[in-house]
């Protein structure tokens, strides 16, 4: 990428988006260095398009219904110059030929510390496993169900009384922090796959890509050290 370009993010949503908002938030920010340049949708009336149209982004809803729904999603993707693919909520598996056509450049947000928990409901499966320590992943996305390599994770303590809900909001926060960060450090170029590992070029020590401060203690978009 060159100097003073910001990364093109491509995001797939399929629901309300929040953590669309968080990317479409740091991006405001003159020092972040990535900017959604497109936001496609399986869901013709999902509030994901409302966001990325009132930030001034484009938004597509792709008909899931005529065949070779992610052969046109690609071409998309590909047509806005995107760097990197982001699922929000996307509620879709991408099939193997979609992640070897961006393989290495799709993230995805999942809310557990994979890899307990993957696939859907993750928090109801915490809260009845009796876990005592939840959270959220950030990781790159390969030809598994949330079994691609993990590149940043936060704790979220499993209070007691915690139901799915309000597990969910908690772990949300977190979500809303580390998945702009995982970009900056991506758009930094701070960011080696080697197989399953993740590097972190210059985020130091063994813990590096494990986030457990108290709520507000990561800036949404901010650096590590």
């Amino acid at each position: 990428m060159s100097p003073g370009r910001r990364l093109r993010l491509a995001v797939l949503a399929s629901g309300r988006g929040s953590n669309l908002q968080a990317l479409l938030d740091a991006g405001k920010e003159r020092s972040y260095p990535a900017e959604v340049a497109l936001v496609l949708s399986d869901k013709v009336d999902a509030a994901t398009l409302r966001r990325a149209r009132e930030a001034g982004v484009a938004a597509e809803w792709i008909d899931p219904g005529p065949p070779g729904l992610f052969g046109r999603i690609g071409e998309r993707i590909e047509k806005a110059g995107a760097d990197l693919v982001c699922c929000a909520g996307f509620m879709r598996i991408l099939p193997p030929e979609f992640v070897r056509r961006f393989a290495g450049r799709i993230l995805n947000i999942h809310p557990s510390l994979l890899p307990s928990f993957p696939g859907l409901h993750a928090q109801r499966k915490a809260v009845r496993a009796g876990v005592r320590i939840a959270g959220c992943t950030v990781h790159f996305i390969d030809e598994g169900v949330d079994t691609g390599p993990v590149l940043l994770q936060a704790a979220v303590p499993v209070l007691a009384g915690d139901d799915e809900e309000s597990l969910s909001e908690r772990i949300l926060l977190y979500e809303h922090q580390i998945y702009p960060l995982a970009v900056r450090l991506i758009a930094e170029g701070r960011v080696r796959l080697e197989g399953r590992r993740v590097h972190i070029e210059g985020a130091g020590g063994e813990g590096a890509g494990f986030i457990s401060p108290p709520l507000g203690g990561v800036p949404a978009h901010g650096k590590t050290s």
